[in-house]
């Protein structure tokens, strides 16, 4: 079941503009990152101070039904806002592939686990390396496994 509550929209034009056309033709359109050809999913979570309803469209990087979310924000010095809401509500996250849209639970890996997650994640888009390289800071990778 979606998330209830206000839905306020990314500051990005392109990310509402995106989100808009995937969930209106269930992920038909909007289903690539502008100038790609990787799939995206769409996440939706909850504001971690605000309580509002936020969506984000990440880079499909999926293993037996369990999404990944990648932090990298293109390799930027910080996290993306998205991160900290999965932090203070990780129970509340919504994934939307295509026309599937379900309810999960976020926990983020680390480890061998996170090692095995890292290289799926550059396997399916491999511009997740060079975002690390970027970086000072470690990228985390979330997990968004089914809720039981």
């Amino acid at each position: 079941m979606p998330l209830e509550g206000e839905y306020e929209p990314s500051p990005e034009k392109w990310v509402r503009d995106q989100v808009e056309v995937y969930e209106r033709t269930s992920g038909r359109e909007g289903n690539t990152l502008p100038g790609r050809t990787e799939p995206v999913v769409v996440f939706t979570t909850r504001g971690a101070k605000s309580g509002k309803v936020r969506k984000n469209p990440l880079m499909k990087v999926e293993h037996g039904g369990v999404y990944a979310m990648v932090a990298s924000q293109g390799g930027a010095p910080k996290h993306p806002t998205w991160y900290f809401n999965l932090k203070e509500h990780p129970d509340q996250v919504t994934v939307q592939d295509g026309d599937r849209v379900w309810d999960g639970v976020a926990r983020e890996v680390t480890g061998e686990e996170k090692a095995v997650w890292w290289e799926r994640a550059v396997a399916a888009f491999p511009d997740y390396a060079e975002y690390q390289r970027r970086t000072d800071r470690e990228i985390p990778v979330v997990l968004v496994e089914p809720r039981s």
